[in-house]
């Protein structure tokens, strides 16, 4: 049997929506043909976030990690990415799964922003009441 060129998963989270590939390398991260840093700017939490099924793992120097993601903002495009990681880890060996489950990687997050309802000013929000 051969061994894959690559290893692939997909993340979502909101509207985005991460195609994340695995290849052997030795732990450069880049999305949308930038590095993380570039792409997400300054945000250490982000940055963390997106690598945290490698490190969970002890896999952050065995791969090298290629993302196409859109859709979304920028908290939405980092919680797909990282959703993506996580699959594509499982994809790369399904040993990692108990691992990556127990830390709740493997979860879409379903939460999303809830619609506008008719009469309200927002989602919930009421016009004042006036009594007179």
């Amino acid at each position: 049997m051969t061994e894959k060129r690559y290893y692939q998963g997909t993340g979502r989270r909101k509207t985005s929506v991460a195609r994340v590939r695995l290849y052997l390398g030795e732990g450069e991260f880049i999305v949308n043909g930038k590095s993380t840093e570039d792409y997400f700017g300054p945000r250490e939490l982000l940055q963390r976030d997106i690598r945290r099924p490698l490190e969970l793992t002890d896999n952050s120097t065995r791969f090298n990690v290629l993302v196409k993601v859109r859709g979304g903002g920028i908290i939405g495009q980092a919680g797909a990415v990282r959703h993506g990681v996580a699959r594509a880890l499982l994809d790369s060996d399904t040993e990692l799964r108990p691992i990556l489950k127990k830390a709740g990687l493997l979860t879409r997050d379903a939460r999303a922003k809830e619609r506008k309802k008719a009469g309200l000013k927002r989602a919930r929000k009421r016009p004042q009441y006036t009594k007179r």
